[in-house]
Order: C-alpha cells, then sequence, then structure tokens
C-alpha cells in the first residue's frame, strides 16, 4: 500500500470511527412502547417496513383495557420512553391506542410532549397515528369498529370529537383482557368490522381501534367490501413512527393509505 493509500484509508477509518461515537452510523431505530408487559416487537413491522428502519419494544404492564388500569400504568410511560433511548432508538412511539386516548385530546397531546421532553426524541401516539391517518385519507363521517367495552368507546368517541370527526357509530368486541376472551380471528374482524360500516353506510371512512388486533391483512380486503378507507392502529402508527425517522412509510398492498403514504 502507497503512502497516500494507507493515508487516505487512515482518514477513511478515523472518520467513520468519528461518525459511529456520534449515532451517525446507526440504523434509524424506532422504539415502540406497548400497554402489555414483555410485549415483542409485532411482526406486522417488518412486514410493513423490511428495510432501512429497526424497531424496538418496551412494555409498561397494563393489565386490563379499562380506566383504572391505564391509571395503574400511566406514569410508566415516560421512563419507558427513556429506556428506549438508552437502547438506541432514535424516535419513540406509544403504541397503545386507548392508553393515549382515554382522557381526551389535549391529555394525547401532553403523553408525546412528555416523551419529548424526557428524551429530545421526536414521538407519536398511536391515537396520532390514526387521526393523521382518517385526516389524511379524508375522512370525517366514521364508522369505527374497536375491541373495547361501553366504557372505553365512550372515550374514544369523545376524542374523535375532539379531533374533528363525527362518529356515526362505533361498536365494541367488549374485551378487557385478551386472554379471558376467545381468539379474534382474521375471519370474525372482517366480518365484525364490516357489519359496523353497513350499520352506517354513510359512512366515508372505517376506523378499527385497538393495537392487539390484527388488522394489517384485513385492510385491501375491507376496503374493496366496503368502498371506503379503512384505517387501523398497528398499521397505522407504525406508518407514523417511521415518518419519524425520515421515511415515506409507504408499503403496497396494504390499503390506500399506505400505498401512497
Amino acid at each position: 500500500m502507497s503512502i497516500a493509500s494507507r493515508r487516505r484509508f487512515l482518514q477513511a477509518t478515523c472518520a467513520g470511527a468519528i461518525s459511529a461515537s456520534f449515532g451517525l452510523a446507526s440504523e434509524p431505530t424506532l422504539g415502540m412502547i406497548f400497554p402489555p408487559a414483555n410485549y415483542p416487537v409485532p411482526p406486522e413491522a417488518k412486514q410493513l417496513y423490511p428495510h432501512g428502519v429497526r424497531f424496538l419494544a418496551e412494555g409498561v404492564g397494563l393489565e386490563r383495557m379499562t380506566p383504572e388500569g391505564y391509571d395503574k400504568v400511566i406514569d410508566k410511560i415516560v421512563p419507558a420512553a427513556q429506556k428506549l433511548k438508552k437502547d438506541g432508538a432514535t424516535a419513540i412511539a406509544l403504541m397503545g391506542t386507548s392508553l393515549s386516548f382515554y382522557k381526551g385530546a389535549a391529555f394525547n397531546r401532553q403523553l408525546a410532549e412528555s416523551i419529548t421532553n424526557a428524551t429530545g426524541l421526536k414521538s407519536t401516539t398511536m391515537s396520532n397515528g390514526i387521526v393523521d391517518g382518517l385526516r389524511a385519507v379524508g375522512g370525517h363521517r366514521l364508522a369505527v369498529a374497536t375491541a373495547y367495552n361501553d366504557e372505553v368507546n365512550r372515550r374514544l368517541q369523545i376524542f374523535l370529537k375532539e379531533s374533528g370527526f363525527e362518529v356515526l357509530t362505533i361498536k365494541g368486541l367488549g374485551i378487557e383482557r385478551f386472554e379471558d376472551s376467545p381468539p379474534v380471528t382474521h375471519d370474525s374482524l372482517f366480518k365484525f368490522s364490516a357489519e359496523v360500516y353497513d350499520s352506517a353506510p354513510q359512512a366515508d371512512s372505517l376506523l378499527i381501534s385497538c393495537g392487539a388486533l390484527k388488522t394489517l391483512d384485513l385492510l385491501a380486503p375491507l376496503e374493496q367490501r366496503c368502498k371506503v378507507p379503512v384505517v387501523s392502529s398497528l398499521p397505522h402508527a407504525l406508518r407514523a413512527g417511521v415518518r419519524l425517522l425520515g421515511l415515506t412509510g409507504q408499503a403496497k398492498g396494504y390499503g390506500s393509505l399506505l400505498a401512497k403514504a
């Protein structure tokens, strides 16, 4: 190796080391806070975004999808965000729809702000993800299918109204703990969601709310069935999260919004 070549090699090596030490060479990483404890990164994350982003998960130990259950874990959100930052997250998403909407739109904004203030990182919530999605598809008059009981549905309706939407109908599966309920299958969730839309056919969008419901592969079939855009918690929260990292959020084959991002 010539002296000049050796000098260029050493310069490149030093520059790479300096970049890595400042995090410049690291892959964009979305840290996700999930309501249950020990919750893994959902397969939908890599199904949607197999390249260009790394995902981390941290749970806060929610036991029941009730206001009382949310109250017990709300103070664990900021420490979870701080741990995700320490583990390498470069943006944070709170991945619990009801955990972020249950006290209204202002409280949802405060949650995101508290995460950003504590970590210095851009942040969003799953509730922001569905609101952003509904606005992007021009939704206003909504049919809403959820996993929740009547009280949580009532609070979701308030949140959506505060966010500028009209809820024409809202129906839930009455689930407080998924462990205590029969499995929600692909076919049963499709049927339930379609029936909710059919009860308010004048709706211009269908919303499916609850991050634990497996909706990604239902988006395109439901849009074909109902002839309106479909927005749901996990896919569109993932979209919102990766957009914080500078990605477009586009993933074709999973409904109209993700196709264009």
